[in-house]
């Protein structure tokens, strides 16, 4: 059994939900201790059990450790089976970080499944559905998969109660990636979403987002969300170029004002665009579990943050696979991925 230390690296969530998606394809137990060690409140929280949970009822796995608030958990996986689930995260709890926990495995698989998730799909600590579906899908399309996702409802923090439902094919083989340049940049969108809360704000996102970023104002406004069952805000920005499309976010809380909402994420956007690199910060340790688990590839992406950093550490202690990360300059980075399919 391998054993994982929670607090490597950026030490949250996110070791524990790689090791589940590789224990599951590779059929590797693993123990894992002090989880989320390095946040306020360590530990499993709601979502990171509905995703250990998830693993187990796709792979029919044995738990120990499975409760709110453990530091340590042992996952031994079965064969992973492909059908229909539904997965109810509860609160704001990420439905996005559970898709993405199960999502290698089914792929993994020779048949198709039907995904039901109900939870948080805009939260501060995840990737919001828009990323998912117009930055880090067709990517994975792109590799072979064939995928479809539609957001049902949105769930904003802290209410939750949105509802995203998923069909996976089976795709035992995943094509390699080669994404080295972003090409010409076709198309920009902003979008201010606000559900249950003054439009006001979303006008003024805008405003500020644009003062910073001189976008086509043609292409940028606020939209009232009125299937979520709580308040919420978004400020969510695409750059459709000719290779990729990535897209940003940026998410309004109590207490804090909308120019500092629009002012954070037009800073996420210039630092993408002034960088000239396909793959942005948070795109980049996603695509790495698809690429190992198919025939590998390459990407230039942004100086590797601490959670892409984490997954090739997680990567290697599964695998044994070296990620090459070649470091261009403090804004570049080309990394290399030996992909076990090959």
């Amino acid at each position: 059994m391998l054993t994982l230390d929670g607090a490597t690296g950026e030490g949250g969530g996110q070791i524990l939900r790689s090791s589940l998606a590789l224990s599951m394809v590779t059929g590797q137990a693993f123990r894992v201790h002090s989880i989320r060690a390095k946040r306020s409140k360590p530990g499993l929280m709601r979502q990171h059990l509905a995703a250990v949970r998830a693993a187990a009822e796709v792979s029919g796995a044995v738990l120990e450790g499975d409760a709110i608030g453990s530091r340590e958990l042992v996952f031994k996986p079965g064969a992973v089976k492909h059908g229909s689930h539904r997965f109810a995260i509860g609160s704001a709890g990420s439905a996005t970080l559970v898709l993405q926990t199960v999502l290698p495995a089914l792929l993994a698989t020779a048949g198709n499944s039907s995904l039901v998730f109900e939870g948080g799909t805009h939260n501060p600590m995840a990737p919001p559905y828009d990323f998912v579906e117009r930055a880090f899908l067709p990517i994975v399309r792109r590799m072979g998969a064939s995928i479809s996702a539609r957001l049902v409802s949105y769930g904003f923090y802290p209410a939750g109660g949105g509802r995203v439902e998923v069909t996976v094919e089976g795709c035992p083989r995943l094509a390699a990636l080669s994404l080295l340049d972003r090409g010409e940049v076709r198309r920009t969108q902003l979008r201010a979403l606000v559900s249950q809360i003054p439009g006001t704000v979303g006008l003024r996102e805008v405003d500020a987002f644009l003062a910073e970023v001189p976008w086509d104002r043609a292409c940028a406004r606020p939209e009232v969300v009125k299937n979520s069952p709580g308040p919420g805000n978004a400020l969510v920005a695409d750059v459709e170029s000719e290779h990729v499309t990535e897209v940003f976010a940026s998410f309004g809380e109590r207490g804090v004002r909308a120019e500092v909402v629009a002012e954070k994420l037009a800073k996420e956007v210039k630092r993408y665009l002034e960088a000239g690199v396909p793959v942005g910060e948070h795109l980049a340790d996603q695509l790495l579990l698809p690429m190992v688990l198919g025939e590998g590839g390459a990407f230039r992406t942004l100086s590797p943050s601490g959670h892409t950093r984490t997954q090739v550490e997680v990567i290697r202690t599964f695998l044994g696979t070296e990620v090459r990360m070649d470091e261009r300059s403090a804004e570049a980075c080309v990394i290399e991925v030996k992909g076990m399919r090959r």
